[in-house]
């Protein structure tokens, strides 16, 4: 069986932009930009605030990790009362990953994932701006042993670090928005947390599975051993759209991939999922992507 997730996250162009830590001491403040990415800090010792745009501040202590989805400007600051400093400027991007102001009493560590493609809402929809997960979260345990390898791996900058910072980045990530939908549930963490749901989960599985099966939301209830109306409620509650809607969207998705990425014929794609002819496939793709997929595939080959 594929896991869902792991088959939206084979849709998207993640790269694990380089991971960093700041040490810092004193009294500060300093100012991050906003960043079209999904961005990870982690505080390793000391304690401090981040300020989010009209937000108050959210005070942060040693084990507290926190994500940015679509990364706005934000502020990190022992003293709030501090004008801040722009905080790219203390990196020494060419040389280190590493960057130190005033002493080490506060040591934090980051990375951003640039999501790239057309595929990027998949997973930035689904997440809210900012998620918190706190030193005291039975999930810290595991993401502070992964941040403690991936700090090693900044220290020690021996041979093959780029690609053991990035994969270890990529880790870190799925550990968080396990811990994530863990502290909201499933019922607020839109499909993520739906896959944990133990019949709507399942439901979303066989759609991976078979993307080009012609499947029915009374198959689908049957399967999953719910009833018709209770599966449909259920499932639009969790994922935010009809199972049928969402049947379709996910079909579109890798069709949209594959135009990308293969050698493929759009008749073929809609054989492959479970279209009876290529003009009803070329009518759900321009449905959901506002361009037919012959268009698209130029379009892609051109880029």
């Amino acid at each position: 069986m594929i896991d869902p997730f792991s088959d939206v996250f084979s849709l998207l162009d993640i790269e694990s932009a380089r991971c960093t830590r700041f040490e810092v001491g004193g009294q500060w403040a300093f100012r991050f930009p906003a960043k079209p990415a999904l961005k990870f800090v982690a505080v390793l010792r000391g304690a401090c605030s981040i300020v989010l745009p009209d937000e108050p501040p959210f005070a942060l202590v040693a084990g507290d990790t926190f994500l940015l989805a679509n990364a706005p400007a934000y502020v990190i600051a022992n003293d709030l009362d501090r004008e801040p400093e722009d905080g790219i400027a203390f990196f020494d991007w060419e040389h280190s990953n590493i960057a130190r102001h005033g002493g080490d009493e506060t040591a934090l560590i980051g990375g951003s994932f640039v999501i790239g493609g057309d595929n990027a809402r998949l997973l930035l929809d689904a997440l809210p701006p900012f998620i918190h997960i706190p030193a005291s979260d039975r999930a810290a345990a595991l993401l502070s042993t992964t941040l403690a390898t991936l700090d090693g791996e900044l220290e020690a900058g021996q041979i093959g670090s780029t690609l053991m910072t990035r994969r270890m980045g990529d880790i870190l990530l799925v550990q968080a928005l396990r811990a994530y939908v863990g502290r909201k549930g499933a019922a607020e963490t839109g499909w993520i947390g739906a896959l944990t749901n133990p019949q709507i989960g399942v439901a979303i599985s066989l759609i991976h599975n078979r993307p080009g099966h012609r499947w029915t939301v009374n198959e689908l209830a049957t399967r999953i051993g719910m009833s018709r109306s209770a599966f449909a409620q259920r499932f639009k509650e969790l994922v935010g759209t009809a199972p049928l809607d969402y049947v379709t969207r996910w079909r579109m998705h890798r069709a949209r991939e594959a135009l990308r990425r293969e050698d493929v014929s759009v008749a073929g794609l809609a054989a492959a999922l479970g279209y009876s002819s290529e003009s009803a496939f070329g009518n759900a793709f321009k449905r959901v992507f506002g361009r037919a997929p012959k268009r698209y595939w130029s379009d892609a080959k051109v880029e």
